[in-house]
């Protein structure tokens, strides 16, 4: 067991900061006095104290963290972690089940946005404040924050960050140490938090309302103060603003580092899935609009694109907002749209998702076999950006599609035969494997995961995390060769 320890110890200071991160919404609170100042008070306590004793009972083991322990390390905050976030919400909402919290929680550190609340309109603020701000903490992955506090304590983090940063980011770092690089890309997530903040006030919005989905677009998370979402303004302006910043952070953070550090845009020139992510948007929403318009869906030309638009690019970066309950559409539409959030994303951005790089190396190795076909003495290396792919990568990516697949032929069955409906439940796993949020049918933009029943909202749960983790992380430490040393 004393192996363990020194994840242990690491996971014992990452719940006493998560639990002084709600000091945040409960300054909130305090100032607004909105009515959850002592539910705050209750769980600072019941996750700082709990943190501080695993740490203090494992800080004699500590030492730098391992291949295995960074993999243990990221599985386990992201299933613990989501236990305490859900505690303001029950001290709360004292009808709240165990269950839905977790769940809540889980899909705010995920950046899912899939809820099972309903009357937001007249929660607290600081309750709005909090779910969003989980979104914002876990877009770009409590663990890279942690990983540049954990080396000023002692505690090693590049295997951490390794682990938990998606895409190209896990073979190399933006900059020699693995702290700069992590405070790096929080610095242009900071910058272009505040900036979709002040766009959405300037655009209309109120100063609490900003800030809130601000932390919710950047994060790519989709949770929303209002049960009609962002489709309770009805505000062209506001959206606008969020398809803007939702694009941005549908971008490789990697890229907008580089763009920031060296004051240049030749970066996002330079980076070879931008091209693909924007085309794929723009062909999605000029064909849907077309499609649509034969079915007098809405009013003219105008108002289709405008729902067409905001939609596919909500639904494509995997933020999960909505403004029009698109399950009025024909299937064919609600379905294009669904699976948009499969792939589209960049690597390296707060989406989810196989990721649009993956989706690139699968295409062009589809296209080299079908020319190995035809000529089997062919060379036909697939490149990327103009660098051969190598086999390792290739292998790597066939792979996670292939269980990517897999996962959501499994938990679909799973949740069908727990007596979800197909559409639902084969929505509500796509969804929440990519962590969008909304689905079809019963979890619908119109609807939320309320109605379903405690085993479904844990599959779902243990699928969020799955997502977000990219499969692999969470595959690794279940299999039982792990375990043996």
């Amino acid at each position: 067991m004393r192996v363990y320890f020194p994840v242990l110890n690491a996971l014992g200071l990452i719940i006493m900061i998560f639990g002084l991160l709600m000091a945040f919404p409960l300054v909130v609170s305090f100032i607004l006095d909105d009515g959850a100042t002592e539910a705050y008070d209750m769980a600072i306590l019941a996750t700082f104290l709990p943190g501080a004793l695993l740490w203090a009972l494992t800080r004699g083991a500590r030492r730098d963290l391992r291949v295995p322990d960074g993999f243990l390390m990221v599985a386990a905050t992201w299933t613990v972690v989501p236990i305490f976030g859900g505690l303001p919400l029950m001290f709360y909402l004292p009808q709240l089940s165990f269950t839905d919290a977790y769940f809540e929680a889980a899909s705010g550190l995920t950046t899912t946005g899939g809820t099972v609340l309903t009357g937001l309109d007249g929660m607290a603020i600081s309750i709005h404040l909090w779910r969003t701000f989980m979104h914002w903490v876990g877009g770009m992955g409590v663990i890279v924050l942690m990983v540049a506090i954990l080396p000023l304590l002692g505690i090693g983090g590049r295997q951490i960050f390794k682990a938990e940063a998606p895409g190209p980011m896990k073979e190399s770092s933006l900059t020699p140490r693995i702290a700069e690089t992590a405070k790096g890309l929080w610095t242009v997530y900071l910058l272009l938090t505040i900036a979709c903040g002040l766009g959405l006030y300037l655009a209309g919005l109120p100063p609490w309302e900003a800030l809130i989905h601000a932390f919710s677009i950047t994060g790519l998370g989709g949770f929303s103060s209002k049960d009609a979402s962002l489709g309770f303004f009805n505000s062209v302006p506001v959206e606008l603003v969020t398809m803007l910043f939702a694009l941005l952070a549908g971008f490789n953070y990697a890229t907008h580092y580089l763009a920031f550090a060296r004051r240049s845009l030749v970066p996002y020139a330079q980076d070879p899935e931008i091209p693909w992510f924007l085309a794929v948007l723009a062909v999605s929403i000029v064909c849907l609009t077309v499609y649509l318009l034969p079915f007098n869906a809405h009013e003219d030309v105008a108002q289709t694109l405008r729902y067409v638009a905001f939609h596919a690019i909500s639904l494509a970066t995997s933020l999960g907002l909505a403004t029009y309950d698109y399950t009025a559409w024909p299937m064919f539409a609600q379905l294009w749209i669904l699976f948009l959030c499969s792939f589209a994303a960049c690597s390296g951005s707060t989406g989810g998702g196989i990721k649009m790089m993956r989706a690139i190396i699968l295409y062009k190795q589809t296209y080299r076999e079908v020319i190995r076909s035809l000529h089997p003495n062919a060379v036909a290396p697939v490149r990327l950006g103009g660098v051969p792919v190598s086999d390792n990568v290739l292998h790597a990516v066939l792979a996670f599609s292939f269980m990517y697949m897999v996962t959501n032929v499994v938990l679909t069955l799973v949740l069908s035969a727990s007596g979800l409906d197909i559409i639902s439940a084969f929505s509500a796993v796509v969804a929440c494997l990519n962590n969008t949020g909304p689905g079809l049918g019963a979890v619908g933009p119109a609807a939320n995961y309320q109605g379903l029943n405690d085993f479904q909202i844990w599959v779902l749960s243990f699928t969020m995390i799955l997502g977000r983790l990219e499969i692999f992380t969470l595959l690794v430490v279940m299999t039982p060769v792990f375990w043996r040393r």
